[in-house]
């Protein structure tokens, strides 16, 4: 069990039997009143927020969780495929609960899977993902004071905001947590 001073970003809890991330905790100590912890929670399985206050002596269970590596396949309507890299089952998750990861993902694309009571969950993409820019308006000459960007689509049809000297064919790394251009691939 985890005690309110345990409970840190990026934790992962269990309430109600689902599990949470903690993506804000705010700590506060007031006078003679016991410590008071604030918190944002995201539920991993739907991508619910739920905000909880942690009083004095409160406990969190922490959420049995696991990662295994898996290989994405394919996508339709209202699924995406994967395959587990160990065992080679395949297995599916609806397309909600992948957010603004589908974006990134490109056929053969080896991700963690969360695991959650034996269930997939969610997804983990690498950090750096590197694609191919298919369409890009070319660049104006003189338009280069300052940090001057431009809207490419990657092959994956996701629109990135890249430097001016990025063009149509150039190989791009992309941060996938923040959706930013990281550098020439």
């Amino acid at each position: 069990m985890y005690s309110i001073s345990d409970i840190k970003l990026g934790k992962l809890i269990q309430i109600a039997g689902e599990p949470y991330v903690v993506v804000k905790a705010d700590h506060h100590k007031m006078g003679r009143g016991g410590a008071v912890l604030k918190t944002k929670l995201k539920n991993v399985i739907n991508g619910n927020v739920l905000e909880k206050t942690f009083q004095g002596n409160d406990k969190a269970e922490p959420a049995a969780t696991e990662k295994r590596k898996a290989n994405y396949m394919y996508k339709d309507d209202n699924n995406a495929y994967f395959m587990d890299n160990e065992s080679y089952e395949q297995f599916d998750l609806p397309i909600e609960q992948l957010e603004d990861k589908l974006i990134y993902l490109k056929d053969g694309t080896d991700v963690d899977v969360m695991y959650f009571q034996n269930n997939p969950v969610s997804i983990d993409l690498p950090i750096k993902m590197t694609f191919k820019v298919i369409s890009a308006p070319p660049g104006v000459k003189g338009n280069s004071a300052g940090n001057v960007t431009k809207a490419v689509t990657i092959e994956t049809g996701a629109e990135i905001n890249v430097p001016m000297f990025v063009n149509e064919g150039d190989l791009i790394k992309i941060n996938t947590d923040t959706g930013e251009y990281s550098e020439r691939a």
